[in-house]
């Protein structure tokens, strides 16, 4: 596991930026129990005795105390920080150290010791890396393959942005969901995303599929950075174009006053007009709640997006 020591400044891009208004008073459907229970803790140390580190608690997700007190934990390996430096990310930002050799074993015994019966596995940008960390990530899915042969996998890679032949290392790997954000509409990139560029993330979702036609895709979007629904119903379209399978929206958070700001609150029934639209274009499952993440209820979601393409075959 690689990290930076506790006085270096977590985004040192950001901090002579201007502060950014916070929105205060979150609504009530946005408001969570602080995590707490006998099982989060219980969870918690698996991840320290095994060394990990958790897009959890790194993102600041506000469902950790829930996923956690289930032993449902998402990995991210390749370190805690970043190349990047997104907008609205709260992944360190910086210089990452070398790939841990372990990484790829303390995972799948971490995954063992959980009795996952899905993993999440994510990880930062690694652009200093020639593949992108593509090969690391390979060796994580088949190490947790080996020792938890019932155990479906579900990767968040990055876009591998200029890293030829990275994808196909991770697809060939075989896990069962690639998933690869998009995260917000193209005319947002350059303020939300601007080290990645939106049609080289919905062309590795078609990569995925040119490679592996039978992989179950999926992509995320979150709602409330100032992106209106005929933006939003377009990006739907564009991933219907790639075959992506499964869609997630949520709603957007700001980490701290030096990211992006909410642009406002998206209702819940704002959500379910978003879902009832993308089912309607053809997505097999979509998630869309203002708490929904990618890796949130990823077990459960994976279940009923088999059924579902069993069920459009069947027709």
């Amino acid at each position: 596991m690689t990290s930076l020591p506790d006085d270096r400044p977590r985004h040192p891009e950001k901090a002579h930026r201007p502060d950014q208004p916070v929105r205060r008073g979150k609504p009530d459907w946005l408001r969570v129990k602080a995590p707490n229970s006998p099982e989060y803790a219980a969870t918690r140390k698996i991840m320290r005795d095994n060394r990990l580190i958790t897009v959890c608690e790194e993102a600041a997700c506000p469902n950790v105390g829930e996923c956690w007190a289930k032993g449902h934990a998402t990995m991210m390996i390749m370190g805690d920080t970043c190349t990047r430096a997104c907008a609205f990310c709260n992944v360190r930002t910086g210089l990452p150290g070398p790939l841990d050799v372990l990484e790829p074993a303390n995972v799948a015994s971490a995954v063992q010791k959980l009795g996952l019966a899905h993993v999440v596995i994510t990880s930062v940008d690694r652009d200093d890396l020639a593949d992108g960390g593509a090969a690391h990530f390979a060796s994580v899915i088949r190490a947790v393959r080996e020792e938890n042969p019932a155990t479906s996998i579900e990767v968040l890679t990055p876009d591998f942005l200029r890293k030829p032949g990275a994808i196909a290392q991770v697809v060939e790997a075989r896990p069962d969901v690639y998933n690869h954000n998009l995260e917000t509409v193209p005319r947002l990139y350059p303020g939300v995303r601007p080290g990645a560029r939106y049609f080289s993330s919905l062309r590795l979702l078609q990569q995925v599929k040119e490679i592996d036609p039978a992989m179950f895709t999926k992509s995320g979007l979150m709602a409330g950075l100032g992106e209106s629904r005929e933006e939003m119903l377009q990006v739907m379209d564009d991933l219907r174009a790639a075959d992506v399978d499964f869609l997630t929206i949520g709603q957007y958070l700001q980490p701290s006053v030096k990211h992006h700001p909410i642009d406002r609150f998206v209702t819940p029934d704002e959500f379910a007009s978003l879902a009832d639209a993308a089912y309607a274009k053809g997505f097999l499952m979509v998630s869309a709640s203002p708490l929904t993440r990618s890796s949130y209820h990823a077990g459960d979601d994976f279940i009923r997006l088999r059924a579902a393409r069993l069920a459009h075959l069947g027709r």
